[in-house]
């Protein structure tokens, strides 16, 4: 089945070389090559129609496609990781939360990690996520991050490394729940044998998460707050409340009366302690934010100060999302935590800084771009693959907004086999797990594989031609009680 196979010059993560499979590979390799590729590709096929009718769709918010709507693209061949290699990645994701968290709560309070010098308070204070409203500010237990995406790349040599932080509403779990129901149904056969740990209770680890923020209340009464229909990620709104168990609703559906938030209802108000919300801060309360706003809540704000309604993730987390910002969290996790961070971020230039800007500016066709505010792979340069005119267009961008620009390596990604025109081909991937914080902190066993299936692409987002792949978590050694043998 890999005969042809040819891995990249870069890591990747079935085979060290041509012909050489990874040897805790080999078991999924033989089980892969039983199946054929003629039944994988058969398969496939079929595992796209049951996520069409299981409505795993995302919204195209293009200028060309505005409002089309396309079943997430899936890839077939798991992604594995093993367990010590996983342990190392939870104990930096959650030590690196912390220290965000910790960041977060020092800029909206006594701000001492920029009076000290270690993070320039420009930088903070022109991020478009700073919300000078939330100053002064404590959210329930003090936790500012309660749901996290964090995005990880293996480099070249496959040392794992932190490329973005996700802090605001990180979008994605529905799929990576979905990948795995799928992966359950259509390769069975797969699992056979094999010690995978499962992740069907996400749901319930949110559920406890966000009943975690209303310590006021033995039972508190949890929704969870879409902009609507049209969205981009409505099924995942959907899909995680039913998953739930609570109440999907829209800011009209809730009302502020006396320092509480309501929910209408057919037997009347009902009161509503937690707020997961899945909008913008911009877009919560226009009595603070965007006056002209119709998908949230006035007088949201004020229950929120007052201590009578939790709001998941806490506005304002959204300045700790500025890829400018990304580059202090090494010396957040020095400053606030007095560790070495566990996990590295990719070496990254500030276009702010003229030594560096002007490095930059030099070797273009080197690098990758990012406008510091953008996501989606949206106002990003690759380098190697742009033309001389997109260079060009590039650098007056950079000369005329510095602050906006940031610049990496262009990183040689991990590669694993994915299906690719009916062949398999090694296709970049990164990976998104997702960190709960309530009372304690929980990390998802594995998380979003996102995998660029165009060849040769770097760019796994869906609204650029990526997909996924169900990503394992697997034993290294004789199988526990908590892991699955065999799928349901």
């Amino acid at each position: 089945m890999f005969t042809d196979y040819t891995p990249n010059r870069g890591y990747d993560e079935y085979f060290s070389a041509p012909d050489q499979p990874r040897s805790a590979l080999r078991p999924l390799l033989s089980s892969l090559g039983q199946l054929g590729l003629d039944e994988l590709n058969r398969n496939h096929a079929a595992a796209g129609v049951l996520l069409k009718r299981l409505g795993a769709t995302f919204r195209l918010n293009g200028s060309d496609q505005r409002g089309a709507e396309r079943i997430l693209p899936f890839d077939p061949l798991p992604r594995l990781i093993g367990t010590s290699d996983w342990q190392r990645l939870e104990r930096g994701l959650i030590q690196r939360l912390e220290a965000i968290d910790q960041f977060l709560a020092d800029v909206y309070g006594d701000q001492l990690i920029l009076r000290d010098g270690v993070i320039p308070r420009a930088d903070v204070e022109s991020s478009q996520g700073w919300r000078p409203q939330m100053q002064g500010f404590k959210p329930p237990r003090g936790r500012w991050c309660h749901i996290s995406g964090l995005d990880l790349v293996r480099d070249g040599a496959g040392t794992w490394r932190v490329l973005e932080d996700n802090l605001r509403c990180p979008s994605g779990v529905a799929y990576f729940l979905e990948n795995r129901r799928v992966m359950k149904r259509m390769f069975p056969s797969l699992f056979a044998g094999r010690t995978v740990q499962p992740i069907d209770d996400y749901p319930s680890h949110l559920l406890q998460t966000l009943r975690e923020l209303a310590p006021w209340t033995e039972t508190p009464k949890v929704v969870l707050l879409t902009p609507g229909v049209y969205n981009s990620a409505y099924f995942e709104h959907s899909y995680l409340a039913q998953q739930m168990g609570i109440q999907l609703v829209e800011g009209r559906d809730l009302v502020c009366q006396d320092e509480r938030v309501w929910m209408r209802s057919t037997a009347g108000l009902e009161p509503v302690d937690v707020i997961y919300r899945r909008i913008d801060d911009d877009f919560l309360d226009p009595e603070v934010f965007r006056g002209d706003s119709m998908l949230g809540v006035a007088g949201l704000m004020r229950a929120y100060r007052a201590g009578r309604v939790g709001i998941a993730n806490a506005p304002g987390t959204g300045v700790a999302d500025d890829k400018l910002i990304y580059i202090y969290v090494p010396e957040m996790i020095r400053y606030y935590l007095n560790e070495e961070p566990i996990i590295e971020n990719v070496p990254t230039y500030l276009c702010s800084r003229p030594d560096e800007q002007s490095y930059v500016l030099a070797h273009l066709s080197e690098l990758v771009v990012k406008s510091v505010a953008e996501a989606g792979g949206y106002g990003m340069l690759i380098g190697p693959h742009a033309s001389a005119a997109e260079i060009a267009e590039f650098a007056e961008k950079i000369q005329a907004d510095p602050r906006n620009f940031i610049a990496q390596p262009t990183l040689e990604l991990s590669t694993v086999p994915s299906l690719s025109e009916g062949e398999l081909f090694p296709c970049h991937v990164d990976l998104r797990p997702y960190v709960l914080r309530g009372k304690g902190a929980w990390v998802s066993p594995g998380g979003l594989t996102r995998v660029a299936l165009r060849r040769g692409s770097l760019v796994v987002n869906s609204s650029q031609g990526g997909g996924c792949k169900d990503t394992w978590i697997v034993s290294e050694g004789a199988p526990s009680d908590n892991q699955e043998m065999v799928p349901c």
